[in-house]
């Protein structure tokens, strides 16, 4: 058990433009992960708004309802508010990308400037913007002249290419250029394109970035792996709000651990194996929902390898969801290892370290 914490419930609320988001600890937009299922049970475990997985303009402009790519735009009233984040290279293709988004009923609009991913870069996008602020900037001000001005624009950034003096200036550039343009808020990553997911992120230019824009909104993102990580970039950062990114991935426990520490509360002891297997079922039973019992069991297998960290015997039963096929055969696992009901652990935060990819949906 970790020691009580101060409380941090002086804190101002999160805001982002016209958006009321409340608690400022949120779950980030993870490609291949940030579905409606797993958007619906951070919100239900205390996330104040998550975001939908990056999806490409292109693919937007194009896409058509169809069963098979249907959950791409799937929202419901729960989980308001919630935003979509776009990703692309061409200002226009990306305006109308946008569009498309504000038109599926997403509550905010999220510019990708920031993934690092070879195929994504090769074809200028992500955080190749980083590198050319012109067009970065353009596409921002074309976004936002697109969007309805109800809907607030954001942007999601690198702290830079890589650790060059050029690269910092484009950075900043970006920046005030974004918010002189209109956007309500961006999320800055303390890594930049060139590592990846390599090394410690730089917390320090997050603190750096808030003094040189203290009145405006900036969220904080990069080794958030516990709620004590999340209340400890609030504190020495001065962000207004932190993204949750690979730290959520089965585990949306971690935002009701936040909201204790927040209060001053010693931090909640880990759900037991019968917490857990409670939440694995409700989410596969919504994954179900959504893609259907012939779709669900496969596409669930990466959700049940990282809710096994939560197991205190996880690598054997990260070995058996690893395999999973259908219902019955989720069910068997959960009646093999969650059936009596122990305590659970916190998940071992150097396996939760494990590279996610941020590719774009594309169908």
């Amino acid at each position: 058990m970790e020691p009580r914490m101060d409380s941090l419930t002086a804190l101002p609320k999160l805001r982002i433009g016209n958006v009321d988001i409340g608690f400022p600890v949120v779950q980030a937009a993870l490609s291949g992960y940030s579905d409606w299922p797993m958007r619906l049970l951070a919100r239900r475990h205390g996330a104040s708004y998550s975001l939908c997985e990056v999806m490409l303009d292109q693919f937007l402009i194009t896409l058509r309802h169809r069963e098979r790519t249907r959950h791409f735009l799937h929202l419901t009233d729960e989980e308001h508010p919630v935003g979509g984040q776009l990703m692309g290279a061409d200002p226009a293709e990306f305006a109308q990308g946008a569009i498309r988004l504000a038109q599926a009923g997403f509550d905010v609009i999220d510019i990708n400037f920031g993934c690092p991913v070879k195929k994504v870069l090769g074809r200028c996008r992500g955080g190749y913007h980083l590198s050319q602020p012109a067009i970065a900037l353009e596409i921002v001000r074309r976004t936002r002249e697109a969007v309805p001005p109800s809907i607030p624009v954001t942007v999601k950034m690198r702290r830079g290419i890589d650790d060059s003096s050029q690269s910092r200036e484009h950075f900043f550039e970006i920046l005030e250029g974004a918010f002189a343009a209109g956007i309500a808020a961006a999320t800055i990553h303390g890594r930049t394109v060139e590592q990846k997911y390599v090394g410690p992120s730089r917390w320090e230019f997050l603190h750096e970035a808030k003094r040189r824009f203290p009145n405006k909104t900036i969220l904080g993102s990069g080794d958030l792996f516990t709620a004590a990580d999340c209340m400890r970039m609030l504190r020495e950062t001065g962000v207004d709000g932190v993204t949750v990114a690979r730290g959520a991935i089965g585990n949306p426990w971690i935002f009701q651990q936040c909201r204790a520490l927040a209060d001053g509360l010693p931090l909640p002891a880990p759900p037991s194996l019968h917490q857990q297997r409670q939440v694995i079922e409700e989410h596969f039973g919504l994954a179900e929902q959504l893609y259907g019992p012939q779709r669900c069991g496969t596409l669930m297998r990466k959700f049940g390898i990282k809710y096994s960290a939560s197991h205190p015997q996880h690598t054997q039963v990260r070995t058996a969801f690893a395999t999973v096929k259908n219902r019955q055969e989720w069910t068997e696992v959960l009646q093999t290892w969650y059936g009596d009901d122990l305590p659970g652990v916190y998940p071992d935060t150097h396996s939760q370290r494990s590279i996610v990819n941020c590719g774009p949906a594309d169908a």
